[in-house]
């Protein structure tokens, strides 16, 4: 009994990496992530979303008809109590190319921040350029970072509630300097799906100080929004971030995207059937005269 339930449990487990997986293969083919010969820098903070991305890269590239190389890098911020055995144990454990690169991005933050404020922005600022940075010095061609679905959903509620942008997070990316590209493999992927794969795994998985001790985020409470909407409403989380990839600008109101100035009519042909079009007056004011007509 106890062999069979054991068997059950790891047929779940394996089903569901199978299908993490499947979602990271179609998102890297549909927003061509990975070419031949690229050089992929997986970022790996010691959090479930990069560990689950960097296996399933791991056997993406062990699969894939093309050839690409992966290396794992992690950023130490040195943050206090941060262990700094882990992730070098874990990497040599499955023999993956990887650097520890050591930048003091936390005394940064905590001395530029104010106690209990929102420290995301300097910290993602900070981080983003230590790392565009590395991945140039290593011939990096792309760098692969571990958000999700649903950081991509909350990313654009964030960008529409508190910067009044209609603005998301793309699962490919050319920085602005054009010297690097970013892919986010997991975007196919929706976090619960991602944690239970983790626990699945039992990564050891290495809590963020910065981030974890701060209960009032912006994100938290659109995270907290959102997950509402999703259980009275289960898949719009899904439908949001379909809605990004069918973006409509004649239907939004950015007259950078769409000339609303110069919209114009054209009657010279035949007009097609509208539906329901055969409407009766009821009454009309033409020319300054009212005439009433059968009241249906």
């Amino acid at each position: 009994m106890i062999d069979e339930k054991a068997t059950q449990t790891n047929k779940a487990a394996n089903l569901r990496r199978k299908k993490l997986r499947g979602n990271v293969g179609k998102a890297v083919v549909d927003y061509a992530m990975i070419e031949d010969g690229d050089k992929v820098m997986v970022c790996v903070s010691g959090g479930k979303d990069s560990f689950v991305m960097l296996d399933a890269l791991l056997h993406l590239q062990r699969v894939a008809q093309i050839k690409f190389s992966v290396v794992a890098v992690n950023l130490d911020q040195k943050q206090p109590g941060f262990p700094d055995h882990v992730l070098p144990e874990y990497f040599d454990s499955k023999g993956v190319d990887y650097f520890i690169i050591d930048k003091d991005t936390y005394s940064v933050v905590k001395s530029k921040i104010p106690e209990g404020k929102t420290t995301c922005s300097l910290c993602s600022r900070l981080r983003r350029g230590t790392l565009y940075s590395f991945a140039e010095d290593i011939g990096a061609t792309k760098l692969a970072l571990g958000h999700h679905m649903d950081d991509m959903v909350e990313t654009l509620f964030l960008n529409m509630f508190f910067q009044a942008r209609l603005k998301g997070m793309p699962p490919k990316l050319l920085s602005d300097d054009k010297r690097n590209i970013v892919i986010r493999p997991l975007a196919y992927c929706r976090e619960k799906d991602i944690a239970k794969v983790a626990a699945d795994s039992a990564y050891p998985i290495i809590p963020c100080n910065l981030c974890g001790s701060q209960e009032n985020l912006q994100r938290k409470k659109i995270k907290s929004m959102i997950a509402e909407w999703d259980s009275v409403n289960p898949g719009c989380v899904e439908n949001i971030f379909h809605s990004l990839q069918t973006v409509i600008p004649s239907q939004l109101a950015d007259h950078d995207l769409f000339d609303f100035v110069n919209l114009s009519i054209d009657r010279s042909d035949a007009r097609a059937p509208y539906g329901f079009e055969a409407a009766e007056v009821s009454s009309s004011r033409v020319d300054g005269r009212i005439d009433v007509v059968r009241i249906l």
